[in-house]
């Protein structure tokens, strides 16, 4: 049979950006590319990446404050992981272990139950986080059972894409016109009284998912007193707790799961993301034994959720066992901790300075949010009745203006938030500087000290002929 015209790796590598664009209009997503182009990142084309950087063709220097929504913890291409895949490539080690147990996925297994709290012994491996939000929903349903398999969610959560995850993700954008799963009851995130009210009010309630800090929310934490009453209530109500760690958690926040700073923990953790080192797609569910047991601890119901195909390959789970030592071995999760009180600390300098433009700083460790005000609040005041008729409209401008003039001018990759767009999302590799925090905090002084005006004219120069 006759090979079509593939393109071959080295034939990808070579792609001019013109080549690549159309390649990408023609076969992902046209109308991606058109976003992009607004924000000026289609002009980017990536040769390597190391450390905090990305690298472009034409030499420049890009700091990742970006991390893949914190799936880049370690820095790009960390050479201990370099070398612990390489090492299982030469060696010819065996990838698949669908008919034999793996003695990757049980070492990855043991060391995932050492971090996790007390208890929660039990690991089923997945490729993302998706993946294995669904295992933990079947698995508190399992054990809850259909009497009980109401599930509460928050208000502005993200868990998901696949049809389960996606059904207690509050967006009406993501969830579109697919039909989803019906039982479940949405709750105010933070609100302790309301959640009781909820347990309450029905008993048919049997399965909590909270995202510990809210990612595509704009990085919205709760105190810890609201994650105490949390654990309570469900101990109270008998309600399965599932804490969704997949952004905020392998050290994210200065400890190695964000509900390690409330004293608390729950029945269920989901994490992926960092997990893998930025090399390996892979995730994570870690679950009290006495549920797991309950639910698939019989030989008839041992492989109702079994492994899939792809869980816990070779590779992948050394990755991740890897991942786990550099973590600990360079200090990655203390280093997140002083990192992130040091940028908290400038940005709220910063947010002092400029009132009109910044609205809030919050996070915690290297998960930090910058909501900006909405345009109308920037105009002087004569202007800002007028303008504020567009607010909605005009929601995220600010946060593109900034993200494009940061990578044009200063090589400076920064990310947004799903639900809140008026908010740039701060999520660097856990390997970040000091002397990398305060350029990055002095930059964005220095863009806003220009102001608005200014910001729209850089932009408009550079990008309004895109539009």
């Amino acid at each position: 049979m006759k090979k079509p015209a593939f393109l071959t790796v080295d034939d990808a590598m070579c792609l001019t950006e013109k080549e690549n664009a159309k390649l990408f209009c023609d076969h992902l997503n046209p109308a991606q590319y058109r976003f992009l182009k607004l924000l000026g990142f289609h002009e980017v084309l990536i040769d390597h990446a190391e450390g905090m950087y990305y690298y472009d063709r034409s030499g420049n220097k890009i700091m990742d404050l970006f991390g893949g929504f914190g799936a880049i913890a370690l820095g790009h291409n960390h050479p201990r992981l370099l070398a612990v895949r390489k090492r299982f490539e030469e060696e010819k080690r065996h990838e698949m272990a669908m008919a034999f147990i793996s003695q990757y996925a049980s070492a990855l297994a043991r060391n995932l139950s050492l971090v996790a709290p007390e208890g929660l012994d039990m690991v089923f491996l997945g490729s993302t986080g998706s993946e294995v939000v669904e295992a933990a929903l079947k698995l508190a349903e399992k054990v809850q059972g259909r009497a009980r398999s109401t599930t509460i969610y928050a208000e502005s959560s993200f868990h998901g894409k696949s049809r389960g995850a996606l059904s207690v993700t509050d967006s009406a954008f993501y969830q579109s016109s697919f039909q989803l799963l019906h039982n479940n009851l949405r709750v105010p995130f933070g609100d302790a009284q309301a959640l009781e009210t909820l347990f309450k009010s029905n008993p048919e309630i049997g399965i909590l998912i909270l995202e510990t800090v809210q990612g595509g929310a704009g990085i919205i934490p709760a105190p810890a007193e609201y994650w105490q009453a949390v654990r309570q209530l469900c101990t109270k109500y008998k309600v399965i707790w599932i804490a969704d760690e997949v952004q905020c958690g392998m050290g994210r926040t200065g400890k190695f799961f964000a509900f390690e700073h409330t004293g608390v923990a729950p029945d269920i953790i989901v994490t992926a993301k960092a997990l893998g080192g930025g090399k390996s797609a892979i995730g994570a569910m870690i679950a009290r034994k006495d549920l797991y047991m309950t639910a698939y601890g019989t030989s008839d119901t041992a492989m109702i959720h079994g492994p899939s195909t792809f869980s816990g390959m070779g590779e992948v789970c050394c990755t991740a066992i890897e991942t786990l030592h550099v973590m600990y071995d360079e200090g990655l999760i203390d280093n997140s901790a002083a990192m992130g009180a040091l940028m908290l600390d400038e940005l709220k300098k910063i947010q002092a300075k400029h009132p009109s433009l910044v609205k809030e700083v919050r996070g915690q460790g290297l998960m930090i949010g910058i909501e900006f005000h909405d345009f109308s609040n920037t105009v002087p005041g004569l202007l800002k009745g007028i303008v504020s008729s567009f607010d909605e409209r005009l929601k995220g401008s600010l946060c593109g203006f900034i993200g494009s003039i940061l990578l044009r001018d200063y090589q400076i990759l920064v990310a947004f938030t799903e639900y809140n767009r008026n908010v740039i999302r701060i999520e660097p590799p856990l390997i970040i500087t000091r002397e990398e925090v305060l350029r990055f905090t002095s930059v964005l002084d220095e863009i806003l000290s220009h102001g608005v005006s200014r910001m729209v004219m850089n932009y408009a120069k550079n990008f309004l002929k895109v539009i």
